[in-house]
Parts: structure tokens; C-alpha cells; sequence
């Protein structure tokens, strides 16, 4: 037990000398806050930040927008657990307004159209406010800041781009540990036991592999149908073959060592000296390519999103966010389109330089940096 902790010790100690590595984690903890507490951060915490304002479509960064908050009935807000997860159901309507001005009991806004068009309504003072008056201006008057700016339906494109964070973070965690799961299981059964086993594998293996990788995935897509759970899967069912390949010849490799012959001798089962023995000594090789996998079902993700066969609108995904604005590149706006992408590159390069912060840490051939 002493020795175990005392290997987690100098791992953790390895990986904080690398720079790459240590980037590679801060974004990675940023972007999981971000998609665990993520309605309680974004400006919109609508379910699936979808509060649309058509008269605000495709502003830029830093736009700033006055609203007339109106109350609608009432409603149950459900407890903060559902709140944290699917956010907050909108009890107003917010209409953009270019001033306003209080007539008596009425409040004449300008109603605002675009830079150059607003209609004038009048609204009475007493039923927004519900019998509070004084309180019109502090309550019902309000200014929003769209940081990002907003995409063509008039969305807060930051509010998409941070609960879009839980999309590409569930995809790449549940295709790994698909992968994960299948290619370790085969890889370590063809590896160690060889034969027809091995043969059966690298039968399946090579099949899988013949295949284009994405028309896998629209085979897959289109026979579970389109949506968010359907996406994990298919990802996750493409990617297992490179896993069992790495760990069938890293079984082999480790099979014949001495501590593996001296684990027969004294009569363990197979299961355990592939469990206990085997895989433990394979870990960096296996942490390396979880980590580029990850990073490639995000790119997967983001790709079958922007195709229309990924998450489904108006579920937010840094894919489909592409698709819905990628028009604005040649247009007045392409930080419509480039924000979402820049937000793919960052994530996968910090997977990346964690994998391989990774299996130099766990590599106890590596000499330590002192």
C-alpha cells in the first residue's frame, strides 16, 4: 500500500513539472466547472440557453441591449438540483426597446426593430409592475451585455458556448469508456491468450477498421436515430479498434517478462495476471490514447453536429453552433462561427497535452526531472 502511494506521489510529482501537461489540466478543470455549474454561470440560464430576440439576430462582441421585462404567470420553479441541470424556465417576456419614456399610468416604449426602425406601445404601469409603480424602472427596465455577441435567432452566444461544454465533455466521456471497455477486454484476450482468440480479434479489428470512420458513424446514427444519447454510442463504438490493437501488442510485450512467468508458476488464474500483473504495467500507453480519443469524439461530435446528424436543435453544440452561423465568415460577423471553433481547438489540444504529460509521468523508464 505504501509503495502504490509512494508511485502516485512521484506521477503527480512528474506531471507538475510539465507545462503542457499542467495547461492541458487547468483547461480541462475549467471546462468541467463550466459544464457541472454551467446554468448557474451563463447569462442565460433558459433551458438550453435557447431565449430567443429575432430583432437582436447577429450582433457583435460586447452588444449591449435595453429590454422591457414583462411578467407572465405564474409558475413552479422546480428545486435548485433541476434547476443545475436543465436550467431555468422563463416566468417574462423581454422585448428590446430603444428608450421609453412614463406618460401617466403608462409606460410608451420604443420598441426596438433594427438600428434604424422602432415602434412605438404603450404598456400600463400598474400590471407590469403589479401594483408597485415606483418599482417600474428598477424591476422592468432592464440592460443586457452579450459579451460574445448573439447568433441569428438572437441567442447569447457565450450562454450556448458554456452549456454547450456539457455536450462535448459527455461525448468524449462515454465513447472512451466504451472504447475503453471493448478494446482492453478483446486486446487483452487476443494478446494473452493468441491463437484462435487472436485471430477472431484481429478479424473483427481489421473489419471495423476497413470501414470510414464516419460512415460508420452515419450507419450507426441513422440506425439508432438522431439525437443526444444515439451520438454517445455510435462515437464510442468507432473508436474501441485503435484501443485494441495498442493493448494486445503491449499484452504480448509484457506476457513473456519474468514477473508474468513467476505469476503462472505460483498457479494464478489467467484473470488475475491479466488484472493484476498485466494491465497495470500498460497503464501510460492506455492513458495516452484515452486522452487522444477523448479529444477525437469531441472533433467527431462537433463534426456530426454541424452535418445535422449529431445533437439536435436547440440543444446547444459547439458543432452545431458552426452550422447554424457559419454564413457570417464571409459576412460582416465571422466570430459567430470562429468563437465555437476556437472553444474545439483549445479543449482538444488540452486533452492532448494531458495524454501526454501522462504517459511521460507514468512511464517509470523516463528518467525524473530534478
Amino acid at each position: 500500500m505504501q509503495q502504490s502511494f509512494s508511485f502516485k506521489q512521484q506521477t503527480w510529482k512528474r506531471l507538475k513539472k510539465n507545462k503542457g501537461a499542467v495547461f492541458g489540466l487547468f483547461i480541462i478543470t475549467i471546462a468541467v466547472l463550466l459544464a457541472i455549474f454551467g446554468y448557474l454561470i451563463a447569462p442565460d440560464n433558459s433551458p438550453n440557453a435557447d431565449l430567443q430576440t429575432v430583432e437582436i439576430q447577429a450582433k457583435k462582441t460586447g452588444y449591449t441591449q435595453q429590454f422591457l421585462k414583462i411578467p407572465e404567470r405564474k409558475y413552479f420553479g422546480g428545486n435548485w438540483i433541476d434547476r443545475l441541470f436543465n436550467g431555468e424556465k422563463n416566468h417574462y417576456k423581454l422585448i428590446p426597446i430603444s428608450g421609453y419614456k412614463i406618460k401617466n399610468d403608462s409606460l410608451l416604449i420604443n420598441k426596438f426593430i433594427d438600428e434604424d426602425t422602432s415602434v412605438i406601445q404603450y404598456y400600463s404601469i400598474n400590471q407590469l409592475t403589479v401594483d408597485h409603480p415606483e418599482n417600474l424602472v428598477a424591476q422592468n427596465i432592464i440592460t443586457k451585455k452579450y459579451w460574445l455577441g448573439t447568433d441569428k435567432f438572437g441567442r447569447d452566444i457565450l450562454s450556448r458556448l458554456i452549456i454547450g461544454t456539457r455536450v462535448s465533455l459527455a461525448v468524449g466521456l462515454i465513447a472512451v469508456l466504451i472504447s475503453l471497455t471493448l478494446g482492453i477486454i478483446l486486446g487483452a484476450l487476443a494478446g494473452y491468450f493468441k491463437g484462435w482468440v487472436d485471430e477472431m480479434v484481429m478479424w473483427l479489428v481489421n473489419v471495423t477498421w476497413s470501414i470510414p470512420t464516419l460512415l460508420l458513424v452515419f450507419a450507426i446514427t441513422l440506425a439508432m436515430g438522431k439525437g443526444f444519447w444515439q451520438i454517445f454510442i455510435a462515437v464510442g463504438l468507432t473508436m474501441w479498434v485503435s484501443v485494441a490493437r495498442l493493448v494486445r501488442g503491449q499484452v504480448m510485450a509484457v506476457k513473456e517478462l519474468e514477473f508474468v512467468q513467476a505469476a503462472k508458476a505460483l498457479g494464478f488464474t489467467n484473470f488475475r495476471i491479466i488484472v493484476k500483473h498485466i494491465l497495470p504495467n500498460i497503464l501510460g500507453p492506455i492513458l495516452v490514447i484515452a486522452a487522444s480519443n477523448f479529444a477525437t469524439a469531441i472533433i467527431v461530435e462537433a463534426g456530426l453536429s454541424f452535418l445535422g446528424i449529431g445533437v439536435q436543435p436547440p440543444q446547444p453544440s459547439w458543432g452545431l453552433m458552426i452550422k447554424e452561423n457559419y454564413n457570417f465568415i464571409i459576412t460582416h460577423n465571422p466570430m459567430l462561427a470562429l468563437i465555437p471553433g476556437f472553444a474545439i481547438m483549445l479543449l482538444v489540444l488540452a486533452f492532448n497535452l494531458l495524454g501526454n504529460g501522462l504517459r511521460d509521468a507514468v512511464d517509470v523508464k523516463t528518467p525524473s526531472v530534478t
